[in-house]
């Protein structure tokens, strides 16, 4: 099978890149709007870019009535966000995040997700994350329908269940982030791994 996206199957792109390209790891952004209220929405098109400085990326497609999401315009108002990951434990909230919800209304309580304040952002992290990354904006690229917001991440918080305080690591045998796959509610879980050693 060929696809033409730039043609005849460009109405398929979503469902079917969404498919291939998997499992993707999940970002529950949180931001503020200009009345102070806290957003937070779930984005699996996102990922690490590089370390050199610490910089990650998501992508948030417009509405279906051409208007901004509330993440990327929150972003635009303040340069700052927070990306909290997901794990299994907070799946089911992640999910309740993905409500379409006015402007101006959070949906942390709606999801039982509590905030609690950041160290370098307006944007509170979220207390039920394995992890999160404070961030400030670099910069945002509008491609088509597509914002991509390209983030230096400026503090990361670990719960401490999770993290090796001597050795500064994650302990991968806690740490069980949940990942996107094909269609709009199937996911995957990350305990089944293993390892490849690199060959010399």
């Amino acid at each position: 099978m060929e696809l033409n996206l730039e043609g005849e199957h460009a109405s398929r792109a979503a469902s079917v890149l969404g498919a291939l390209i998997a499992p993707r790891p999940i970002a529950l952004i949180t931001t503020v709007g200009a009345d102070g209220v806290v957003n937070a929405a779930p984005y699996s098109f996102f990922n690490l870019l590089g370390t050199r400085p610490p910089l990650l990326i998501f992508a948030a497609g417009d509405k279906e009535d051409g208007r901004q999401k509330d993440t990327p315009r929150n972003i635009q108002l303040t340069q700052e966000f927070v990306v909290n990951l997901v794990d299994e434990g907070i799946a089911k909230a992640m999910n309740e995040c993905s409500a379409e919800l006015p402007y101006g209304v959070s949906e942390l309580a709606q999801a039982g997700l509590t905030a609690v304040p950041s160290a370098t952002v307006r944007p509170p992290r979220i207390a039920e994350a394995p992890a999160a990354l404070e961030c400030r904006e670099w910069g945002t690229l509008r491609v088509g329908k597509n914002r991509l917001v390209l983030g230096l991440i400026k503090r990361v918080f670990v719960k401490d269940e999770l993290a090796d305080p001597e050795k500064l690591r994650v302990r991968l045998d806690r740490y069980f982030p949940i990942g996107r796959m094909g269609g709009p509610d199937l996911y995957s879980r990350t305990r089944d791994r293993f390892a490849m050693p690199r060959p010399e």
